[in-house]
Formats: structure tokens, sequence, C-alpha cells
């Protein structure tokens, strides 16, 4: 069977490809996280954390600052940055050969942390028109997303892509305008990650139906993020609170990987790092580290 290869990802000079998908961890420095493992404030518990991904097979660390949902209070440029900029400075130090992720969707935020991050996630689709251009002056990639039109921290209401594949193709066609305007901003075109941004503006029909049709989304030519991990269409689908996702998670995490995702976002480093290795060596895209049985 001929899989489709994905577009590798390019950071500070490492490739992530089919061989090598790139397992994306995620530390919150919020006290509100939808998922509570997530939360770390306290900086010592931070670096504890980040430590502990490093040793179960982590690539990228994702630091945020806000949590993605309208719960919770609202959090300033000044608060996200006096949460996220210690943190990177002491992560920086301590692992400097880390690659590291910001998720935020504020310029200021961005400006604030030159020179300690590798990558921008901006998971609600440009919402500061400023952040990619701060991203290309700093040399970091950027993940270009989609949430439907949303403001930040807008949970989704009454959201209809239309019949069939009408979610598939409003998805690829915001991506696609995105990376183009990431690429003319100066973002290095194999550093710009393309994710379909699950939950966000849509319902749980239309992220089930994003990550069946994953393989659609390598025509766009970048690297594929799926941000699956213990999300709400994963625990409507099965109805689980955010605690109980995790084998929903998995089953996902393999059908995206099998279709040639390049980068997991994923609180469960350790499961997802096995999950997507087993799946590129079932691809034949990577070998098993040991074949003794039979011979």
């Amino acid at each position: 069977m001929t899989l489709p290869q994905p577009a590798p990802l390019v950071l500070r000079g490492r490739r992530f490809d089919a061989a090598r998908p790139a397992v994306m961890g995620i530390i919150n420095r919020t006290p509100d996280s939808f998922y509570p493992p997530a939360r770390h404030l306290e900086l010592d518990d931070a670096l504890s954390r980040a430590a502990s991904m490093i040793s179960e097979g982590v690539d990228i660390i994702d630091v945020g600052g806000v949590r993605a949902g309208q719960e919770g209070d609202w959090v300033t440029e000044a608060v996200e940055i006096d949460r996220v900029r210690p943190f990177l400075v002491a992560l920086r130090l301590a692992h400097p050969e880390l690659l590291i992720s910001l998720d935020t969707w504020r310029a200021e935020v961005a400006d604030a942390c030159a020179g300690l991050v590798d990558l921008v996630n901006d998971t609600w689709a440009g919402a500061d028109a400023g952040l990619v251009a701060v991203a290309a002056e700093q040399g970091a990639g950027y993940v270009v997303s989609h949430t439907g039109g949303l403001a930040p921290r807008t949970d989704p209401t009454g959201v209809y892509y239309g019949p069939g594949d009408g979610v598939v193709e409003h998805v690829l066609s915001g991506l696609a305008e995105g990376a183009k305007r990431a690429v003319s901003a100066g973002v290095a075109s194999e550093a710009v990650l393309v994710d379909p941004t699950l939950d966000f503006g849509k319902r749980t029909v239309d992220s089930l139906r994003l990550v069946a049709a994953t393989g659609r989304f390598l025509a766009l030519g970048h690297p594929v993020l799926m941000a699956i991990s213990r999300k709400d269409f994963v625990g409507e689908t099965l109805d689980l609170p955010a605690d109980e996702r995790l084998e929903g998670t998995l089953a996902a995490t393999a059908v995206a990987a099998w279709q040639g995702a390049t980068v997991f976002r994923a609180h469960d480093v350790r499961a997802t790092r096995r999950v997507v290795d087993m799946v590129a060596s079932i691809r034949g895209d990577r070998a098993p580290l040991r074949s003794e049985r039979g011979s």
C-alpha cells in the first residue's frame, strides 16, 4: 500500500517526518486548564514536568499562559507574560537543546519572549494580525489554525459548515490562506504547520470528520499538527470526562498518524510517543528497534 508522505517539519535544524513524527508536550502555566494535571503554575513544578516529558520522549514543549475556553477570568497581556516568560527563561537554561513552543494569540506576548521560543502556536487563527510577523522576525515556526471566525476564548454555538465534507473544505481553505500569509510574512515554509484545530469553532461531528480526513491536509504542502489530546470531541463521543479520555485520544491519534500527520500535541507524552512510533513502523516508515523473533 502506498501511503501519502507528509511534508517534513524543520525547526532549528531538526527534522520531523513520517519516520519520526514529533510529540509536542503541553505545559499550561494556568490555574484553570480544563485538564487539571496539565496545570503547572509553580515554576519548580513546571520544570519538573518538563524534565519528565523529556524522559518520556517529547520533541517540543508547548507553553501556554491562558485557558483556551471562555470559562475563567480574562487574562491580560501583562499577566500572560508574567506566567510564561520566567518559565521559558528557566526552561531554556535547563534544556538549551529543547524545542520550545509558545501557545499565544498575542503579538505582544510573543515579542516579550523573543529569543526563547522556536515555534509560535497561534491557536486563534490570526486574531492578532501582528503575531505572524513577530514569529518571522524571531526566525520561529508558526502554527496556522482554524477557528471558524471565533474571537479568542469564545466557545462555539450554532455551528454548521454544510452537509458532508463541508467542514473539511472550509478548514482546507482557511488553512491554505493562513499558510500563504505566514510564508509571505517570512516564516520558512518547512516551519509553517497547519492545524485543523479540533473543537475550536466546531461540533463534535465536525472534529471527527476532520480526524478522518487528516490525509487531505497533506495536500497543503505543510506539516500537519493534530491537537487531539483529551478534547471535548473525544469526551462527547464516548461520554467521558477529561481524566478518562486517554484511550479515545490515542485511537484518534493512531488514525491521524496513519494518514500522515507530523506533529501531535499531547498531555500524555509517553503513550503518544509509543503510538506514533508504532504507527510509523506499520506504515513502513520506521524500522523496529529490535527484530529478533524467528531469526
